[in-house]
């Protein structure tokens, strides 16, 4: 059949040493077990006694794994500053803020094209405790949407050449439309981190 198959496909080439059985690419770990001998069933053997507890704290220790999975895993929304000229500020969802933040300060691939310039970039808030990533991405839209939508005001030249007013400006005009989006949505359950005194 595989000649055949050559012979109208021109790109297939036969294969002469056809096995049936081939060889696993990577080999599956051994692991021993031991056989219980059969006094180890009876009543009195204190190893019977202890195999509950053994695998009771197995399942403990994996339900810690997954809860620290799914806490690491938990969605969040961040506002980045950015600390080099042009001064701006960004928006994101992610579920590893460190990695995220390297990303967008050039010290791992990945980021986004509006992060670039600006760099290095700091945290000026940090929002977590999303339910899933969909309630996280809409947070995010709508802190987006409110702060195109709220009104700025308008600086002299002096003012606008003072990077820490402009900073300081930014992060009034983000708090400003997280309020609105505060006031939007259901947000009892997250916890908001500011990491600057916007007072």
């Amino acid at each position: 059949m595989a000649r055949l198959l050559s012979r109208t496909f021109k790109s297939l080439k036969p294969h002469h040493n056809i096995n049936p059985c081939p060889k696993p690419l990577l080999k599956a770990p051994t692991t021993s077990v031991a056989t219980p001998s059969k006094s180890e069933f009876s009543s009195s053997s204190p190893s019977l006694k202890t195999a509950p507890e053994v695998s009771s704290s197995k399942s403990k220790s994996k339900s810690k794994s997954r809860l620290s999975k799914s806490l690491k895993n938990s969605w969040s929304v961040y506002l980045i500053l950015s600390t080099n000229p042009p001064i701006k500020t960004y928006v994101g969802v992610t579920t590893n803020f460190s990695r995220r933040l390297k990303q967008h300060n050039g010290e791992v691939n990945g980021g986004a094209k509006a992060s670039r310039a600006g760099r290095p970039w700091v945290c000026a808030c940090f929002i977590k405790g999303f339910r899933d990533k969909s309630e996280a991405c809409e947070f995010e839209s709508k802190w987006k949407l409110f702060s195109r939508k709220l009104s700025r005001k308008r600086k002299t030249v002096e003012e606008e050449k003072q990077d820490d007013n402009r900073s300081l400006a930014l992060l009034h005009h983000r708090h400003a439309a997280l309020s609105r989006v505060k006031s939007s949505v259901v947000c009892s359950h997250l916890e908001i981190i500011w990491h600057f005194d916007l007072s």
